[in-house]
């Protein structure tokens, strides 16, 4: 009777914490937000002077607010809904309640754009505390200020277009022909779970020199439990995602630095494939726990928009029967003039179509529907109509950039997989996804993705092994999923059919 007593005590100590943490913090923002009009129920301001107002919004439900709403939107095959409900009613930039904290989501694309360029500023990125502990303090992720701007320029001229040329053309082919080209004729796979195969090879042998098969699939296995516990509640606790996640960031780590010994040992000059991590350690001074960091963080971002977007491709494709004839065309007639040799850098830019189906999946399914960030100082923006949006510090933003994906005002058939939209003139600019604030499927500003170049060749690569190699026939309906990861519910279930032929000779 007196454990029952203190277990119905523990429990009720413990909600009335979370209750009281959830207003506590909620009630210190709108504080800060009374200098600011605010116009909740969406009215215009009036006047000859222009006057600062915290964006329209609504609170939703008591302490949840609108975290049930927007959680069940991104778990769904179209995540905008919750922001295109919202901004029907308040515009496209607004305010709303999330984890019990007062946040500004945005579908306006200057919005966007501003939040991004001023990166470092005025905003800095603001994540769970999990995601926080599994990708380290150290990462380019979660790095701020200078020394974001250092690792990301690290990494960005590692990944640059001569870099893929001399270091990564030639490694991503023999990944592809060892990981994809040997299914039998009528088999059966979840390509969802070879994707995400091929993409941690690609990543630990680019990276960390790692080819063999048993070590790759241990890497494999690590980073599934890694990336499942990366938006889990922060509970260290045995059968909690969140300590099975920091488990493996444990191995991983491990595996990192015994990497970095044996190259200290041996000399940088050992063969390990054009591993990043050998270049690092000739190139950079950076203390081995940043190493860990940086690379887990490389392979982590790395890994997921490549193996998704892979992913993703190959489901539009097989629902678009005109535009997969296009892409095996275009590929059997690279194939064919490359004869039993690999691709060259020549090849790879004659793939145009194939560009096209990358941008439309990309911008269709792209992996980053949202950006995390914090106001750093109160901010004004100068809004619509007479009215600046006043943001105070401390306050969540988040541009919510595939709801300008899918706007229909900014795409003709926003919601239709159509790659042949790309090469219409009216979206070229739109094209340009370093600098587009309508098509930003890599981030932008300070903190715009280094290995999107590395990531587009990889999927390319993938697609022409998979095209000239097989022909398929889906056996499961499926439908994504963005929450927890970008995902397909099914895996994709295909059924395999050789074509007959070895384009390319055991190397």
């Amino acid at each position: 009777m007196i454990t029952d007593q203190w277990v119905v005590y523990g429990i009720t100590t413990f909600l009335l914490f979370i209750v009281a943490t959830l207003f506590l913090g909620r009630f210190d923002l709108l504080k800060k937000t009374r200098k600011c009009h605010c116009l909740a129920d969406g009215s215009k301001a009036s006047g000859d002077d222009r006057k600062q107002y915290f964006p329209p919004g609504g609170r939703g439900w008591p302490v949840v607010g609108h975290t049930l709403s927007c959680l069940n939107a991104i778990s769904s095959s179209h995540p905008p809904l919750f922001v295109e409900q919202q901004a029907k009613r308040y515009g496209k930039v607004f305010s709303c309640s999330l984890m019990g904290k007062q946040a500004v989501m945005s579908s306006d694309p200057a919005f966007n754009c501003f939040v991004m360029q001023n990166e470092g500023r005025l905003f800095q990125s603001s994540y769970p505390k999990s995601f926080r502990d599994l990708v380290g303090k150290n990462g380019v992720i979660t790095m701020q200020g200078e020394q974001q701007r250092k690792l990301h320029g690290i990494a960005s001229s590692m990944m640059h277009l001569e870099q893929l040329k001399l270091h990564f053309l030639k490694d991503i082919q023999l990944v592809m022909f060892d990981s994809i080209c040997d299914f039998s004729d009528n088999q059966v796979v979840v390509l969802q779970d070879v994707c995400r195969k091929v993409a941690i090879n690609l990543m630990v042998n680019q990276l960390l020199g790692i080819s063999k098969v048993s070590e790759i699939e241990e890497m494999a296995r690590l980073f599934s439990d890694f990336v499942d516990g990366c938006l889990s509640l922060p509970i260290n606790l045995p059968f909690f995602a969140y300590h099975t996640a920091m488990n493996a960031r444990k191995t991983i780590v491990s595996k990192i630095n015994s990497t970095i010994d044996r190259l200290r040992t041996k000399g940088c000059s050992e063969e390990v494939g054009n591993g990043v991590l050998r270049r690092l350690l000739n190139e950079e001074s950076l203390a081995d726990e940043a190493i860990a960091d940086f690379i887990i963080n490389l392979i982590f971002a790395g890994n997921e928009t490549t193996a998704k977007t892979m992913l993703f491709a190959v489901y539009f494709l097989a629902r678009s029967p005109n535009n997969l004839k296009k892409v095996q065309e275009e590929h059997e007639a690279l194939r064919k003039a490359a004869g039993e040799e690999m691709l060259t850098w020549e090849n790879y830019k004659e793939m145009h179509f194939t560009q096209c189906v990358i941008d439309e999946t990309l911008r269709l399914g792209g992996i980053a529907i949202w950006l995390m960030r914090e106001a750093k100082v109160d901010v004004t923006y100068e809004g619509h109509l007479a009215a600046d949006f006043c943001i105070p510090r401390g306050c969540s933003v988040i541009p919510f950039i595939s709801a300008v994906h899918l706007d229909e005002t900014v795409y003709r058939g926003a919601l239709e997989f159509d790659p042949w939209r790309w090469t219409d003139s009216e979206n070229k600019e739109k094209r340009n996804w370093k600098k587009s604030p309508f098509y930003c499927p890599f981030g932008g500003g300070a903190r715009l993705c280094p290995g999107a170049e590395l990531a587009r060749l990889q999927i390319a690569l993938f697609l022409h092994y998979l095209v000239t190699t097989y022909s398929w026939k889906q056996i499961k309906e499926d439908r994504m999923s963005f929450f927890p990861s970008a995902r397909l519910v099914n895996g994709l279930q295909l059924r395999l059919s050789r074509r007959n032929r070895d384009h390319l000779s055991t190397p």
